[in-house]
């Protein structure tokens, strides 16, 4: 589970881009903090500069004064550098939906019992579907590949694999590494791959850093495993060659299965 926020100015470059993601009917953003506020999901304060995160819940909301409420542990030792910049991204899952939305004038007020940071109601929220929705197979006509390096052998000092791409999203793809690669070079969650090539189709080809996340085996009949993977610090025009690549992928999937 990706907890850091989705890059929106990125996606937004591309027209249309964020509008799938947008809920800003007042009805559906009252509904939703509602929803976040009885059930205590788990939520994420991100710092606009992306390297303090506080863990909480939304403990109230006041849709007539504008405000919500998160619980918030005052010996947290990332609060006070939240609290510096005042504004904030939130991040939460509600089951595999991912909800992403800005607070500003964070303000915390001590109480008898507990401590909440306030702030002014969130005017929308983005609500990135389900991983069938924001996560695509590449069509196997395409074989999109990603070349990594990896691991100590004798005559090198890394090998390159070539690996190929069984579904990506915009924050991560999976990779099938065979049986024979993993058992000479095998690979550990938490490890970085740094400048992987992709190269998707024709006209999606680009270098980005991996984090690892998850090695995952397959059946016996597939003789590999799958590397769950993270793209680390995408910049703009990777994320926007993603978008075209996803957009036009599940389009070509609708029409085919149209045939």
């Amino acid at each position: 589970m990706h907890t850091t926020p989705m890059p929106l100015q990125a996606l937004g470059e591309t027209p249309g881009g964020l509008d799938d993601f947008r809920i800003s009917a007042p009805h559906e953003v009252a509904a939703i903090l509602r929803h976040l506020c009885e059930t205590g999901v788990e939520l994420y304060l991100h710092s606009n500069t992306g390297d303090t995160v506080v863990t909480t819940a939304l403990w109230s909301m006041d849709a007539e004064r504008g405000s919500i409420g998160f619980i918030v542990e005052v010996d947290d030792p990332a609060l006070p550098q939240l609290l510096e910049g005042r504004d904030a991204v939130v991040v939460a899952y509600l089951d595999s939906i991912k909800l992403q939305f800005d607070v500003h004038g964070l303000l915390l007020v001590h109480g008898a019992r507990t401590s909440i940071l306030n702030c002014s109601w969130p005017g929308e929220l983005y609500r990135f579907q389900r991983r069938n929705t924001f996560r695509v197979r590449p069509l196997l006509r395409s074989a999109p590949m990603a070349r990594v390096r990896h691991g100590e052998i004798a005559d090198a000092p890394s090998a390159l694999l070539a690996l190929r791409v069984l579904d990506v999203s915009i924050g991560g793809c999976a990779l099938f590494l065979p049986n024979n690669a993993s058992q000479m070079l095998p690979m550990q969650p938490g490890s970085v791959l740094n400048q992987a090539h992709f190269d998707l189709d024709a006209a999606t080809r680009f270098n980005v850093n991996l984090q690892l996340h998850h090695v995952t085996s397959l059946s016996a009949e597939a003789k590999g495993v799958r590397l769950g993977c993270e793209f680390v610090r995408a910049d703009s025009s990777v994320l926007r060659a993603l978008q075209r690549f996803i957009d036009q992928t599940q389009k070509r999937a609708k029409l085919l299965s149209k045939d």
